[in-house]
């Protein structure tokens, strides 16, 4: 649930404002402003801020401006009895502009939609941070662009100068040397042949001839490749034993 805060002069106002998010909102962190300057001494902030334009000393729009210069996130709804800032809100990008006196369902409505709008920005931030924290390759194929995460691909093969990656909902074929995806792939991934890279994670078992994968391909092995390919299987099983089990 999102932190709000809400900034105004008058008490009454604070106070019926609070109200009404109480009664929307049950479960709601409030924050409660009286002048500009106790929002911007207020380091951590909220995440949704209701802002008066018109009062004593820093003004709402001084406000709002200060503000999108640290925290360009936050979800600012001005409150104010007169419509001639409208366009001023824009400029600091303003969620929404409530005139007073405003109805009870508008005022509900503009919540509701700056909850959801904190909801949705929670979601691309986590899906962003995901996807920062793996590593993923940017494959060029027909003229596309495509995101590949390493632990989409089986294995991979070279065949008429292409790479071939075979994936669980299909291959993708591009020009690149299999020793430059090899760099790429990194520990998790094993040269079983010159034409072969499998993923360790893959391998149901194996042999000196052939490595038996998860989904029923089996890949030659070969003679010079044998040794290594063992050290490299067994140093990755002890580090994800090490990984499921730190202490």
């Amino acid at each position: 649930m999102p932190s709000i805060g809400i900034c105004d002069d008058e008490r009454e106002v604070l106070k019926d404002i609070a109200e009404k998010i109480q009664k929307t909102i049950p479960q709601a962190k409030l924050k409660l402003y009286s002048s500009g300057e106790e929002v911007l001494s207020d380091k951590a902030g909220t995440d949704i801020l209701f802002l008066d334009i018109q009062m004593p000393g820093t003004d709402g729009m001084t406000v709002a401006r200060r503000l999108r210069e640290h925290r360009k996130g936050q979800i600012l709804v001005f409150l104010t009895a007169l419509e001639e800032y409208v366009f001023q809100a824009f400029d600091v990008k303003a969620f929404h502009y409530l005139v007073k006196p405003f109805p009870e369902e508008k005022f509900q409505e503009v919540l509701l939609g700056a909850v959801r709008q904190w909801e949705e920005e929670r979601v691309k931030e986590t899906a962003k941070d995901r996807f920062s924290d793996r590593k993923q390759l940017l494959v060029k194929t027909k003229g596309a662009c495509i995101r590949v995460f390493p632990e989409e691909i089986l294995y991979a093969e070279v065949y008429n100068r292409k790479v071939i990656l075979h994936k669980r909902d299909g291959n993708l074929e591009y020009y690149k040397r299999l020793s430059e995806l090899e760099a790429e792939l990194g520990e998790d991934f094993a040269r079983v042949h010159r034409s072969y890279l499998v993923r360790l994670e893959c391998v149901e078992k194996y042999n000196a001839q052939t490595v038996f994968l998860e989904d029923k391909s089996q890949i030659p092995m070969a003679k010079q490749k044998y040794a290594g390919f063992v050290k490299k299987y067994l140093d990755y099983m002890e580090r994800m034993q090490w990984k499921d089990h730190p202490f």
